[in-house]
């Protein structure tokens, strides 16, 4: 009997999951969500359990935790959000009348530029409307908070039953070298890289409420959550602070905020993370800007923000296999030739 051809078998079966998963979008979002929280919540659960604590006590201790820290974000972010999306209109007509003003003030010097075309094509009040829309599109998925810290209850308890069950499945258990390298990897690179974005986004919301710049905890919390997107996540989070700033005190407060955000990211991302993290688990800039347009694609804002840890399960998947390290290789950053290799 004549096979198929595997390549257009295997891009059929890529194309049908996709489509799959973008029509189950609002079940996998918060599944999603909860699966890298109790991934993140493994460290401090492993910790308990090294205290004595039985599994079922460690796990009410993280999820009273995590039902703390998701109302304390409600009660103290909910209004910003909803303050700044209500005044959004004013921030985008002002931060137009400046670009306006801009426009004028250049033309007064010979350089004419056509204000309709850069309105249409480039206007700063753009981006203060997908900010919005951003947030909106976070706010409706932490509407599922119930949900997602339910399930992270129940994740948790299956992980501490998880080693007593291999144990018991004998020969039938999977590999456990590399599912526990690929564990490991994973809860050592969301660990580490959520305490790093926790540090990045308490100090941009210091840094700006010093320059009294509106909602500085809601610029925190979206600088923590868009740390997770390397190279290009810290410019996307510091854009509409940056242009609220700007609308709000004027140009020397919106440099000041920028320079902020500049330090706070080179600082964290180039000093403090690859210390911890080291380079073994990276992407290259591609892959991080084509997971980044595709997880979006399919799963919305919160695939944007998930959008590297998902990548990064793949990659270290396909590390564990041999048959398929190479795509790995070609998913990370660029490596450093051997000695033997160089000329």
């Amino acid at each position: 009997m004549q096979t198929g051809n595997p390549i257009l078998m295997t891009g059929a079966a890529f194309v049908v999951v996709v489509a799959g998963m973008q029509a189950a979008a609002s079940l996998l979002i918060p599944f999603l969500l909860a699966a890298f929280i109790a991934i993140i919540c493994l460290s401090p659960l492993y910790w308990l359990h090294a205290r004595g604590l039985p599994s079922g006590v460690a796990v009410l201790i993280i999820a009273l935790v995590l039902v703390l820290t998701g109302t304390l974000i409600g009660v103290f972010v909910g209004a910003s959000l909803s303050d700044f999306s209500h005044n959004l209109p004013v921030f985008q007509a002002r931060l137009q009348t400046q670009t306006d003003g801009l426009l004028n003030w250049l033309s007064g010097f010979g350089l004419q530029l056509d204000s309709q075309l850069l309105r249409d094509n480039f206007s700063p009040s753009l981006a203060m409307g997908m900010a919005g829309k951003l947030l909106a599109g976070l706010g409706n998925a932490l509407a599922n908070t119930f949900l997602i810290v339910l399930t992270v209850i129940f994740l948790l308890l299956e992980a501490s039953a998880l080693p007593h069950k291999w144990t018991l499945m004998g020969r039938h258990a999977p590999s456990g070298e590399h599912f526990s390298r690929f564990i490991a990897s994973v809860n050592s690179y969301l660990a580490i890289k959520g305490w790093v974005s926790l540090a990045t986004g308490a100090v941009i919301a210091i840094w700006l409420a010093l320059l009294g710049v509106d909602y500085p905890l809601l610029w925190g919390l979206i600088a923590f959550l868009f740390n997770f997107v390397p190279n290009i996540g810290s410019i996307i989070a510091a854009v509409p602070a940056v242009l609220l700033a700007l609308v709000q005190l004027g140009p020397g407060s919106a440099l000041a905020a920028g320079v902020g955000y500049l330090a706070a990211n080179i600082i964290m991302g180039n000093v403090v993370e690859p210390r911890y993290m080291g380079r073994g688990v990276g992407l290259s800039t591609l892959v991080v800007f084509v997971s980044l347009v595709f997880w979006g694609w399919i799963l919305g804002p919160v695939g944007m923000l998930l959008s590297v840890p998902l990548t990064m399960i793949v990659k270290l998947a396909l590390e564990a296999n041999d048959d398929t390290r190479w795509i790995a290789v070609l998913l990370g950053p660029d490596i450093e030739p051997l000695q033997n290799d160089k000329g």
